[in-house]
């Protein structure tokens, strides 16, 4: 009896506490969201689906979460939208497209994703890290000299009385907080000790990357506008030849070149500054391109991806990507004349790109075309008819399931002017303007519109792919749904 009893009053405990975390989440939907979101300094928002495994997943991670958030001062707000009811509006505003979808908001304002841990505790330390003023306050030049003192950039904002543009350089600094260092001076004394004139925003460059070929420091000339501020440092802040390193790499845009060598701005900044010298003295003559430098031990995976499996020697290797991200590499050894005669040719366009790819298919006569790198354009590209075209893995489940019923669709296209393909994403490049991030991946490209692939997102029953087909095929099929 005693035990029951026990056991009945834990039920009724958890039960209590999964309660009041629900009731800790705010629920938002098209007619509270602007003026509630506004009422709150920062929120994470959850976009969900009440059918989604992934959000029934994280319910109750999110939950525990929000009522841990809930007691700390100021409370950190967490709240939820369903995208398939009432809040359907919401979620197209802000392009929500898979779910969860989780957003950071300032004062009603799109601040910026959500790229942080999905378990409660996870959740509870990344926005608790989100509070506060994004740019620290410096109050000496004592304290500014102490913070420029990093192996980072530092964006700086100098101003000793509110203005647009203070306000505007405040809110970026909100957006970009997880990816840039900022600060905020306010004193008048500290701004003149510093030499630079109130109401500017400087980018200061960390001293292990001064170099005689751009500025150490650089000023915003702007307008008052946070895009625009934005796009400013996402431009200057890693210089002509940026330090490129695991955790930034995605800061480095396309077209890019990298120089991969023994790159240690702790053990040898000297000997890495070397290179990097070499590298600047081309690079400031393309700037159209991005340019970077990067530890061969940190990327060896990406050289993988280069047909590189060994670095040989202490020269820099040279490769890179142009703006449609097709791969190249430089032959031969590294010097400053073959890396310059070497870009000029990648900006005007002839030289050949890298391709990862298996041994074209022999014969490949069976009903399901075979894909890869090197016969791409002809199998799927120039082939005339409208192509259905799956990016597999060998390992994946969903991929083998997928198998037979595929192979069955091919026989049934056999005769209609439908290519049915498949390629192994893992072993060959994929070309762009396909984007494959998961699997398998499925595109239908029209055969007038190959340039513009669109992914498919049906079911994959024999009969979804028949009625897809059906329905999109350029020049219809010779049979009934109900014949094939």
């Amino acid at each position: 009896m005693k035990s029951t009893l026990l056991f009945a009053c834990a039920v009724c405990a958890l039960l209590t506490a999964v309660k009041s975390g629900e009731q800790d989440v705010v629920v938002l939907d098209d007619s509270n969201f602007d003026f509630r979101t506004k009422e709150m300094d920062t929120v994470l928002i959850m976009f969900y689906a009440p059918w989604c495994g992934h959000c029934k997943r994280i319910k109750p991670e999110y939950e525990k979460a929000a009522e841990i958030l809930k007691a700390d001062d100021p409370a950190i707000p967490l709240a939820k939208v369903d995208c398939t009811e009432a809040g359907k509006g919401t979620c197209s505003r802000f392009g929500v497209s898979g779910y969860p979808t989780l957003k950071i908001f300032r004062n009603g304002e799109f601040s910026q994703e959500y790229n942080g841990p999905r378990e409660h505790m996870g959740i509870v330390k990344y926005m608790r890290g989100q509070v506060g003023p994004a740019a620290k306050p410096i109050e000496s030049i004592e304290a500014l000299t102490k913070y420029l003192d990093n192996d980072d950039g530092s964006v700086i904002g100098y101003f000793d009385s509110d203005s647009s543009l203070k306000s505007s350089f405040e809110k970026t600094a909100d957006k970009l907080r997880e990816t840039f260092r900022f600060a905020l001076v306010t004193k008048e004394d500290v701004i003149k000790a510093k030499g630079v004139a109130s109401g500017s925003i400087v980018l200061h460059r960390p001293t292990r990357l001064v170099n005689k070929f751009e500025p150490a420091d650089v000023v915003y000339s702007g307008e008052a506008d946070k895009s625009k501020i934005e796009s400013w440092i996402n431009e200057e802040y890693h210089g002509l030849v940026g330090h490129r390193t695991q955790d930034n790499s995605k800061q480095f845009p396309k077209p890019l070149i990298v120089a991969y060598y023994s790159v240690d701005y702790v053990k040898n900044p000297k000997g890495t500054n070397y290179w990097r010298n070499r590298v600047l003295s081309v690079a400031k003559d393309f700037e159209s391109l991005n340019f970077g430098v990067a530890a061969t031990d940190d990327f060896q995976h990406e050289l993988n991806e280069f047909g590189i499996e060994f670095a040989k020697g202490d020269k820099p290797i040279i490769a890179g990507w142009n703006e449609k991200s097709q791969k190249f590499v430089m032959s031969g050894e590294f010097s400053v004349e073959k890396l310059r005669e070497w870009t000029h040719k990648l900006v005007d366009g002839v030289l050949d790109p890298y391709m990862k790819s298996e041994p074209i298919p022999e014969g490949n006569s069976k009903a399901v075309k075979v894909a890869v790198g090197k016969n791409f354009q002809e199998v799927v590209i120039d082939n005339g008819v409208d192509t259905l075209i799956e990016f597999y893995a060998p390992w994946c489940g969903h991929c083998k399931k997928l198998t037979p019923i595929y192979e069955e669709l091919a026989e049934k296209m056999k005769d209609e002017k439908v290519a049915i393909v498949k390629m192994d994403a893992t072993a060959n490049d994929v070309p762009p303007p396909f984007d494959v991030r998961g699997f398998p991946t499925i595109y239908w490209a029209p055969k007038n519109a190959k340039d513009k692939p669109v992914k498919y997102q049906g079911g994959r029953e024999l009969s979804d792919f028949i009625e897809y087909i059906a329905q999109h095929s350029t020049d219809g099929l010779s049979k009934s749904k109900d014949e094939l």
